[in-house]
């Protein structure tokens, strides 16, 4: 693969900017790549579930990335989600994210036709990553929004003999001892993205050193002093802020989740994303009001 090297750090899934109208806001973009690079993040991972992926066309996807990729001006890896309930859409997006300059590629599994056996994700995946050969390819396992729960280190260890690029998984799972078992997994073979933000602390003391997150948007300092405390074996100091990041997503869950609650959180900082895509309802004057409250009673502007 070309210029590969093993993630190590915070790669922030990032929100897709809206206008009023629920149009793309592609100049948004270059300001947001800017809060990006002065956050210490290693990259960032747009198209994803944060950025309302399945609320996009192909030719919306195409454009994001291609605005990413100017506007990270080589200061962090662009890596883009090109998963698809359909696979040609998927193919699709993985030639061109080749072709324009994405650093890796990640996939998520179909979810309305669903495989029901490791084979059959094989098959699904390995078109999608053969149309971006020199790039990484990782499996984004995420069974709580899919509802495909197969084991993720069969797929590895599998999928490796027919995708050459096949780097590992992006997992956003608390099943842990699986995430162990892939981190382990042929002599640590695999790279072993974490996905859930409120736990790294447990990803990391099983050998993660690499996460994937959204509120790495808006709490960038909390989860880099995670990774710092975690290295040193600081566990007093990684648990005081993993219970910092805990009290963040109990608020965004309040306000309607990582994708709702976390955009409303960029357009307080300064950072213009917009509302999200029906059928995520809009954010209310109100509810941005309260929002700002709570965050305000667990300290959130003084932890960025």
């Amino acid at each position: 693969m070309r210029n590969y090297q093993r993630l190590e750090g915070m790669v922030a899934a990032t929100f897709t900017p809206m206008d009023a109208a629920g149009n793309l806001n592609l100049q948004a973009i270059a300001p947001y790549a800017e809060h990006m690079a002065s956050s210490g993040v290693i990259g960032v991972f747009v198209c994803g579930t944060t950025g309302e992926a399945s609320s996009l066309t192909t030719d919306e996807r195409k454009e994001i990335l291609v605005h990413w990729v100017k506007a990270a001006k080589d200061r962090f890896k662009v890596i883009v989600h090109v998963g698809s309930n359909c696979q040609r859409d998927a193919v699709e997006l993985s030639r061109h994210a080749a072709e324009n300059g994405a650093w890796g590629i990640g996939a998520i599994a179909p979810s309305f036709f669903k495989p029901t056996s490791v084979d059959e994700l094989i098959r699904f995946f390995k078109p999608i990553a053969t149309a971006a050969p020199k790039i990484p390819f990782y499996y984004y396992n995420m069974p709580a929004m899919t509802g495909v729960d197969l084991s993720v280190p069969r797929f590895l260890h599998e999928g490796k003999k027919e995708i050459p690029n096949l780097a590992g998984t992006k997992f956003t799972h608390n099943n842990l001892m699986e995430m162990a078992e892939c981190l382990n997994l042929d002599g640590g073979a695999f790279e072993v993205l974490h996905g859930y933000d409120e736990i790294l602390t447990c990803g990391t003391a099983l050998g993660a050193i690499a996460g994937v997150g959204s509120t790495y948007n808006y709490i960038p300092s909390v989860y880099a002093g995670i990774f710092e405390a975690m290295k040193k074996n600081d566990l007093v100091t990684a648990r005081s802020l993993q219970m910092k990041s805990i009290e963040i997503v109990e608020v965004i869950i309040k306000y309607g989740g990582g994708v709702r609650g976390g955009k409303a959180i960029m357009n307080l900082i300064g950072i213009e994303c917009g509302d999200c895509r029906s059928p995520i309802a809009s954010f209310s004057d109100e509810e941005y009001h309260s929002l700002k409250e709570d965050l305000e009673k667990i300290g959130f502007f003084s932890k960025k």
